[in-house]
């Protein structure tokens, strides 16, 4: 073959070889045909400017009149009108600024009053989906010897606080000493101005103001500026020295603020409903709804329900690993991670996958790309560089390749065992305990595990999760055991698989499954648990059939289930978070006795500590609304996710997809009729017909866990002791009639506040 011949060649087949990359189109932040800005401000759906561009309740206002424009929410007879800074779609909040609502000057010691009125759309009588962040804002007061109370509609004190000023010796002056400092400003709260937490999700507020002091004395001047405000979190620290007249301000540096110009923060959510304490509950329909219902219309997005006792709805957020709008049809696009490689670390050969991506060593080399210096190069990826190189590329490999089968199965070898050692080394750095005997009792060669699954054969596969596939296999003691493999080679699911080995090789407890051993000779480890016979809760709660698991082994799966996590929680030297309960996690022996699995998400907490904060990882209908929005995970995210789960025994319904006719949610819906006593509505019939008054009870326990603020749920270890009492009552006080157990259970239900 002459060189010209194969210089054509190569010529004619190199578009071929190149990869056709689509175009990337920008991802659309509105309505076609509406304005998405206003002066610096982007303006994403569900906001818009102008008619038919916004969803109800979001409709913004573009003020021309200034330069540049601003954008504006609210201003109608229901409504304050601010001036909006920034929207942020994937936190669901509006970052808007205002004037201090109270600039009080009056030398008496009278009250006033004020009102923080109604974050609405403008329509009387009706709430828009705003509310003040909680997280975000701070309810503040500058001035000296005041007193300021932050009142809630119809219910009366919910904060308050007081600031006063020391008089300077010697002198007819108030001042503040830290002011003079200037470099002191801001760190004594009560001294010149003082701040407090507002409270969660109140929608309007009263302001009651009142001097502590008579001001007409004529030995004492009034230096400052009392002004009443609530504010972003870190504002008054900034300004609070501007405040005092006659601190030396001479030697503080910055801009003078603008006092008209307050920054808060607003959450929002869509289908918002809301009640104060008027006794009446909240309607209209304001959780998940379908895919057609529901203003979440990207393919790539998720809902989630957002309740608190005043405010709730539901935002929408795009999937991990897309980005951009979730409330138009094509707002979420897959990130493009191989693009942002400070973010997603790839030190090889990185390819985009839709959600994701994979990263692979460059050819000539192997190992884990992910980590830097972690592909080593081979001889053979050399030889085959050559071959490529020259007119004769065919030939060459597959000559190469005839000659280099034996040294390539050695070199298999070779990686197994760097793989071993490498994995092995991380695992032993993970465990908080160091366990000596792990590399000798729990090792499993790749020989016996491929034996055992027969080569990973399609029909051994017992199922999967967000984690790994699961295969049954037979080891060669005759043992049958669940393996679990990684479905993508990726350091995310390598961190999860040794996380799981690291937690579940120091518990032992009869309803927590067994690790027996794992395979750490191929690239992301191979797990190797005791084999459960019986399947899922899920599978046992959701056949297709009209009987499904027994009231009575109901309550003593929810009562195993507890154990587990209390033990999880209280019983153990680092106190350990599972973060993914939900029925599909939940196996069943031939007793249909309970082994809690899947740790792959679970996380360690210091025992002095009471959360970590983390990114969110969990299931959709089961996952911690609290711990959604905030990132904060806490024993209490994996209560709530009990509480769900006690939801599912009762009802027999999948948290995840259940939509009621009026549009609620499992939760929503069991907790909204709950104290109107018609639990009848959603419960399993068989749970009906099989069940005493310890069903009331045991739904009780539920509502407690699903609570919107973590404080409020029980521990698990509470959550243990209850199911444990009302077991007992089931099977020792047969003797008391039906009538008399289910009168108890609603005395406790209004005891708790429930009914």
């Amino acid at each position: 073959m002459s060189w010209s011949l194969v210089l054509l060649l190569l010529v004619a087949i190199a578009p071929l070889l190149v990869p056709q990359v689509p175009v990337a189109t920008a991802a659309p932040i509105g309505i076609p045909g509406c304005n998405t800005r206003c002066g610096h401000v982007d303006v994403p759906y569900p906001f818009g400017v102008g008619a038919n561009c916004s969803a109800l309740g979001f409709n913004l206002t573009c003020d021309g009149a200034h330069n540049p424009p601003r954008l504006l929410l609210g201003g109608g007879s229901a409504a304050p009108q601010l001036h909006v800074t920034r929207i942020n779609l994937e936190k669901s909040t509006v970052h808007v600024s205002n004037a201090a609502i109270l600039n009080h000057t009056s030398n008496s010691t009278s009250k006033t009053n004020t009102t923080w009125i109604i974050l609405g759309d403008g329509t009387a009588g009706r709430p828009g989906p705003f509310v003040l962040s909680y997280q975000h804002n701070r309810f503040i007061v500058l001035g000296c010897n005041l007193q300021a109370k932050l009142l809630a509609t119809n219910t009366g004190l919910l904060t308050g606080c007081s600031s006063f000023c020391t008089l300077q010796k010697g002198t007819r002056h108030a001042r503040v000493w830290e002011a003079i400092e200037g470099k002191h400003c801001g760190r004594c709260s009560g001294n010149g101005f003082c701040q407090a937490k507002i409270p969660r999700y109140f929608p309007s507020y009263d302001v009651e103001l009142q001097r502590l002091v008579d001001w007409s004395h004529d030995y004492v001047d009034q230096v400052t500026q009392n002004l009443v405000l609530i504010a972003k979190v870190g504002w008054v620290e900034k300004v609070w020295c501007w405040m005092v007249r006659g601190a030396n301000v001479s030697t503080l540096t910055g801009k003078k603020p603008d006092l008209s110009v307050v920054p808060m923060v607003l959450e929002f959510v869509m289908n918002s409903t809301y009640s104060v304490h008027t006794g009446k509950t909240m309607d209209g329909t304001s959780s998940c709804a379908t895919q057609a219902e529901s203003a979440c219309k990207s393919v790539n997005s998720s809902c989630i329900d957002i309740t608190t006792p005043y405010h709730k709805g539901y935002v929408c957020l795009c999937l991990t690993g897309y980005k951009g709008n979730p409330y138009l049809v094509d707002g979420c696009q897959d990130i493009d991670e191989c693009k942002h490689l400070d973010r997603y670390p790839c030190y090889g050969e990185c390819t985009n996958r839709p959600g994701t991506y994979e990263c692979r060593c460059p050819r000539g080399s192997h190992g884990n790309a992910s980590v830097m210096y972690g592909c080593v190069k081979s001889s053979t990826g050399q030889i085959i560089g050559l071959g490529a190189g020259s007119g004769v590329t065919v030939l060459v490999l597959a000559l190469t390749t005839i000659l280099l089968v034996h040294k390539i199965r050695g070199r298999k070898k070779k990686l197994r065992q760097r793989f071993f050692k490498q994995n092995r080394g991380q695992l032993l750095q993970q465990l908080v305990r160091q366990r000596g005997d792990i590399g000798e009792r729990m090792i499993i060669t790749l020989e016996e595990v491929e034996k055992a699954t027969n080569n990973f054969d399609k029909s051994r596969e017992l199922g999967g999760g967000g984690h790994g596939t699961v295969y049954m296999g037979i080891l060669s003691s005759q043992h049958v055991v669940a393996i679990k493999k990684a479905k993508i080679v990726i350091q995310k699911e390598i961190n999860e698989f040794i996380n799981e080995v690291a937690i579940l090789s120091q518990v032992n407890h009869r309803n927590i499954v067994k690790l027996l051993g794992c395979c750490l000779e191929t690239e992301a480890p191979l797990l190797v648990y005791e084999f459960i016979s019986n399947g899922t809760l899920y599978k046992h709660l959701h056949v297709e059939a009209p009987r499904s698991i027994s009231w009575k082994d109901r309550l003593r799966i929810a009562l195993e289930i507890a154990r587990a996590l209390a033990y999880l929680h209280s019983f153990i030297s680092t106190p350990i978070i599972h973060r993914d309960i939900k029925s599909p996690n939940i196996l069943l022996d031939d007793n249909l006795i309970v082994k809690l699995s899947d740790f792959g998400a679970s996380r360690y907490v210091p025992i002095d500590q009471e959360g970590i904060h983390t990114s969110i990882q969990g299931t959709l209908g089961y996952l911690d609304p609290m711990y959604y929005r905030t990132g904060h995970l806490t024993e209490k995210s994996d209560v709530y996710s009990y509480g769900v789960l006690l939801i599912e025994l009762l009802t027999r319904m999948k948290p995840v997809s259940y939509i009621s006719p009026q549009g609620f949610g499992l939760i929503n819906h069991f907790t909204s009729l709950l104290p109107r006593g018609n639990l009848d509505e959603i419960l399993d019939p068989q749970v009906a017909k099989e069940g005493d008054g310890e069903v009331v009870d045991v739904a009780l326990l539920a509502a407690m866990c699903v609570k919107s603020i973590g404080e409020e749920r029980p521990t698990m270890r509470q959550v243990e002791m209850t199911l444990e009492s009302i077991q007992a009552s089931k099977e020792f006080n047969s003797d008391v009639t039906d009538d008399d157990v289910s009168s108890e259970g609603w005395i406790r239900g209004k005891e708790l506040g429930f009914i």
